[in-house]
């Protein structure tokens, strides 16, 4: 570990702070924290759906309060509105072109 990340441990599991201060968590505390079971996280995970989480299919993934946030967001889509896991990829990638299509109106607005 790198001595400027600090590792605390507490009922959710292990969870990191980098240097950055971007917390890094394990899966079964992303799954605790996001009150979503470790076999649909880890379904999410490999899928695609989660993104880029910095591990190879071979590890297990780790999470940042990012990957945490699009977390909560898928799982509130299927249960909240009823979205299959079928149906999910759709969602997820429509959602991601709607916020690269935002980052595009503003960077033509600043100029």
């Amino acid at each position: 570990m790198n001595p400027n990340e600090s590792t605390g441990r507490n009922s959710l599991g292990t969870v990191s702070i980098a240097v950055a201060g971007q917390a890094v968590y394990s899966l079964a505390t992303a799954a605790e924290l996001a009150d979503v079971h470790p076999d649909m996280v880890r379904y999410y995970w490999e899928h695609g759906l989660l993104g880029h989480t910095g591990t190879s299919a071979d590890t297990e993934p780790v999470f940042d309060d990012d990957l945490l946030y699009e977390l909560r967001r898928i799982e509130r889509y299927r249960r909240q509105h009823g979205v299959n896991r079928q149906a999910l990829p759709l969602v997820v990638g429509l959602l991601h072109e709607v916020e690269r299509l935002r980052a595009e109106i503003r960077f033509h607005r600043e100029l």
